[in-house]
């Protein structure tokens, strides 16, 4: 029942994608996490500025708080709908595998700044890309937009496809979501700047500690997938056990020289982000620029990949299941 339940939500996202107006858990635990920090960082500067250790304990604190609400939350929920009916269940268990899963955003998201690229909209294009990635967009030209289209798409494989459902088959939906909470924390805290640099280190290290194996196993979905859509597979290994610790994370660098090497496209290099200047190093630099046709490329190459993917995950979730006699404790029981 967890495979069916997973295959079937992969479809559903397929499909759907995630409805703005609909209600969306990523949003309920940023809320959560929002309130959690307003409410720690009043606590501990009650009595003057806080001090940088006071900072850290509290950003700890919170993260361990928020992990910790989504988990136990999305315990009751499947643990409460199992005992009423297992339609109910089936149904609440494909509501969060669905939301976890981000392929058809990702894929729109690229779209839409590729056709306003091909209307000639490039400021409309920086205004797209800015949506989906991290740095400052309003300075890029044609190249760099989309250079940035592909590094998030590699990026994002992992963070958005890989790593959840990894954690989906190991640990069922409480685990993937308790994970999903701990990549939030990095992208609202995680920031090396006045203001997060000791409140979100701790949400910034867990972050980078549980995605190493999902990044590293990423990367070797992207080199296997490479030659369907015509890529150098053999390539994209090369460039990944020589460049992929070429990065600032330990882990984004791993699918970008994948992708880079698949591709043959140079990824990263400086850039701004906000507003600070990050000389980051080139990976690929014997690649091409980034093209139309290698963003497409790129697209096809993370749709095989997040296939494979599902198919591994379903592959461990029924080795679970068949083993015990109960479905594992993440599901609700």
């Amino acid at each position: 029942m967890p495979a069916l339940i997973t295959a079937v939500a992969y479809v559903v996202d397929w499909l759907m994608g995630d409805p703005q107006t609909w209600p969306h858990p990523v949003r309920v635990i940023g809320a959560l996490i929002s309130r959690l920090e307003k409410l720690l960082r009043k606590t501990i500067s009650r009595s003057g500025p806080p001090s940088d250790r006071a900072l850290f304990w509290a950003g700890t604190l919170m993260a361990l708080a928020a992990v910790s609400i989504t988990g136990y939350l999305v315990w009751i929920f499947l643990h409460f709908s199992a005992r009423m009916s297992q339609t109910l269940w089936y149904l609440i268990g494909l509501y969060f595998i669905y939301s976890l899963l981000c392929l058809r955003d990702l894929l729109d998201h690229t779209q839409r700044v590729e056709q306003a690229l091909d209307c000639g909209d490039i400021p409309q294009a920086r205004q797209a890309l800015s949506w989906i990635v991290g740095r400052d967009t309003a300075q890029l030209n044609i190249t760099d937009i989309r250079r940035a289209e592909i590094e998030t798409l590699a990026e994002n494989f992992s963070d958005g496809l890989v790593a959840p459902l990894f954690y989906l088959a190991v640990g069922g939906p409480v685990l993937a979501w308790m994970y999903k909470a701990i990549n939030t924390l990095d992208s609202m805290v995680g920031y090396k700047n006045p203001t997060y640099l000791f409140f979100g280190r701790f949400s910034a290290r867990i972050d980078d500690v549980l995605n190493y194996i999902p990044a590293r196993l990423a990367a070797l979905i992207l080199i296997s997938a490479s030659r369907t859509v015509g890529g150098d597979y053999k390539n994209a290994w090369i460039l990944w056990r020589k460049e992929g610790r070429f990065h600032s994370s330990p882990n984004s660098g791993q699918t970008e020289a994948a992708m880079a090497g698949a591709l043959g496209v140079q990824l990263g290099g400086p850039g701004y982000y906000g507003g600070l200047f990050v000389d980051k190093p080139v990976i690929g630099s014997s690649g091409n620029p980034a093209s139309a046709e290698l963003v497409r490329k790129a697209e096809r190459l993370i749709q095989v990949g997040s296939f494979l993917m599902l198919l591994s995950a379903m592959i461990i979730e029924l080795i679970l299941f068949h083993s015990c006699s109960r479905t594992p404790w993440g599901w609700g029981f």
